[in-house]
């Protein structure tokens, strides 16, 4: 698997990676805060996570009101490594800090990937490749869907599969172990580099990381979790459904790995996706089956080293550079079509800004899920779903209502209620309704 990794004919050779995770960082910090300008990020995820790590930076253990009064996030998904965040949320203590960190993030993973195409493939095509990679379908649809931790696991997994190319065993245990950290399905994949490690002959190494990574999944699924979470479960078990989606399924699979013109599937390295892909296909949540939301941001950097080390052994390298432009053209183009200017006019923006900004700091407050991120940073903000028994201080609602978790009929119902039950209707524009509780 060893690639040839010869020196830089020039110094732009050596740079050209270094370029293309720039422009990834400055691409994807723009979109994701003009996501949170235009309210379309969400309390769920992005609330949540601010949550989360504002917990950490106040000194406390991270807990998210947003899933419930005083709910313990380390018992929804173990994701420790989110502390690392918490020194600069006080620089920064706003939603866009995550947004931004997680564009740094991802971007990062753009220089092991491009390094690893530059060095196949020559300077101008491995570029191209970079270009894809930061285009790709998975990356941008993370991008197009507030913050989550596994934008930690994606340069990781980058600098491991680029280790391993090169046959640097340590390093690459080394850049995945902290995988661990970072949540609770991850150390699987660790396991698969135990195995990677094993098929090249690094049997005592390989088998110990298999085993820590298979043990500490256990550990976290059965254990961990249970204890850390109030109702004494694992909240995602959710149950098995491998025969259901099969169309989408397939179409999943398909969109994975043919912008790398499939040459992803001539590597070992293709392993490291198993793990991942196994517990979404067979999972009962169709959210897993497709291609939206966050979770195949973690399989870009695999398939795309991957096909660095495939492409070695077919006679048209030309079809990766092209493929991976195309596909990522197309796909730059349909998440583009959901960055619009949001679901208000800057106008009637403008009106709900004022309107939050008449929520004291230290507040308690019943929230929109759209509104929820333009508060978590100064109050202790709780999810208004339609059914919810809370009754806090301040009550801020959206016009129009996300038919999510219940329907707008049952949202409605429990503002009207809420009016009769005490609160008072003290601001609103045609966006927004403000309630304080008499």
């Amino acid at each position: 698997m060893l690639i040839d990794f010869a020196p830089a004919p020039v110094r732009t050779r050596r740079a050209i990676p270094y370029f293309v995770a720039s422009v990834a960082f400055a691409g994807y910090a723009a979109w994701s805060l003009q996501r949170l300008r235009t309210f379309d990020a969400s309390g769920f995820d992005l609330g949540i996570f601010e949550q989360a790590v504002r917990s950490y930076a106040h000194g406390h253990w991270p807990v998210s009101d947003l899933l419930g009064p005083g709910a313990p996030t380390l018992g929804d998904h173990f994701h420790p490594i989110l502390a690392l965040l918490a020194p600069f949320y006080l620089l920064w203590p706003s939603p866009a800090c995550l947004l931004v960190a997680q564009a740094l993030l991802f971007a990062l993973s753009a220089v092991p990937v491009t390094r690893c195409a530059i060095g196949v493939l020559g300077t101008r095509p491995g570029a191209v490749v970079g270009a894809g990679y930061v285009l790709s379908w998975g990356l941008l649809s993370a991008v197009n869907f507030d913050f989550h931790e596994v934008c930690f696991a994606v340069p990781m997994l980058a600098f491991t599969a680029e280790h391993l190319l090169r046959e640097r065993w340590r390093a690459a245990v080394w850049c995945a172990l902290p995988l661990v950290l970072v949540k609770e399905d991850l150390p699987m994949t660790l396991a698969a580099v135990g195995v990677v490690l094993v098929l090249n002959r690094q049997r005592r190494l390989g088998w110990a990381v298999v085993v820590f990574g298979v043990a500490s999944t256990v550990l976290l699924v059965t254990v961990v979790l249970p204890a850390l979470n109030p109702a004494g479960a694992y909240a995602h078990s959710g149950g098995f459904n491998p025969f259901g989606g099969s169309i989408v399924k397939v179409s999943m699979l398909l969109a994975l790995l043919a912008p790398t013109a499939f040459t992803a599937l001539r590597s070992p390295l293709l392993l490291l996706a198993i793990p991942t892909l196994l517990w979404r296909l067979v999972s009962a949540n169709d959210r897993y089956w497709g291609m939206g939301y966050h979770y195949s941001a973690v399989l870009m950097p695999i398939v795309f080293i991957a096909a660095a080390d495939g492409v070695r052994r077919i006679d048209r390298r030309w079809l990766l550079p092209v493929c991976a432009l195309v596909a990522g053209l197309a796909s730059f183009g349909l998440q583009a079509a959901h960055l619009t200017s949001g679901v208000w006019t800057p106008s009637q923006r403008a009106g709900i800004n004022a309107v939050l900004a008449r929520i004291p700091d230290g507040a308690t407050v019943l929230a929109s899920n759209r509104l929820a991120p333009h508060l978590t940073s100064r109050c202790t903000v709780l999810f208004f779903d339609g059914v919810s028994p809370l009754r806090p201080e301040w009550v801020v609602v959206a016009k129009p209502e996300q038919s999510w978790p219940t329907t707008l009929a049952s949202k409605a119902a429990a503002l009207e209620d809420l009016e009769r039950t005490g609160y008072l209707r003290v601001d609103g524009t045609d966006s927004v309704v403000l309630l304080h509780r008499a």
